[in-house]
């Protein structure tokens, strides 16, 4: 049963890790951090809209909204991409060894 219990493990790792990597950018199009720039009327608009609020007039370098604009304009760094694929990959390992916990209790 270990057997079992790590290869689902390992399958929910990698599709976890490789599906974070190949959506990040999508969300981060859909929220309206494009390559253009910060859609106008999206949620990205906003957020930047109160953090210069919050500044004094600007949004502050290395702030959650510039590093998203960043990613949005220019694509995930080596650094951005490893955190995304790692959170992706702990997140896919919970679900894998959550199916192979039912599929045991429900034989």
């Amino acid at each position: 049963m270990l057997c079992l219990f790590a290869v689902s493990t390992i399958i929910g790792i990698a599709a976890g890790a490789a599906g974070a990597v190949a959506l990040t950018p999508l969300a981060l199009g859909m929220v309206g951090f494009s390559v253009a720039g910060i859609t106008a009327g999206s949620m990205a608009a906003g957020m930047m809209s109160t953090a210069a609020i919050a500044n004094g007039g600007g949004v502050a370098a290395g702030s959650v909204v510039a590093l998203l604009q960043s990613a949005g304009a220019a694509g995930l760094s080596s650094a951005a991409t490893a955190g995304v694929a790692s959170v992706g990959g702990a997140a896919g390992g919970l679900l894998g060894g959550a199916v192979h916990l039912l599929k045991r209790l429900k034989k």
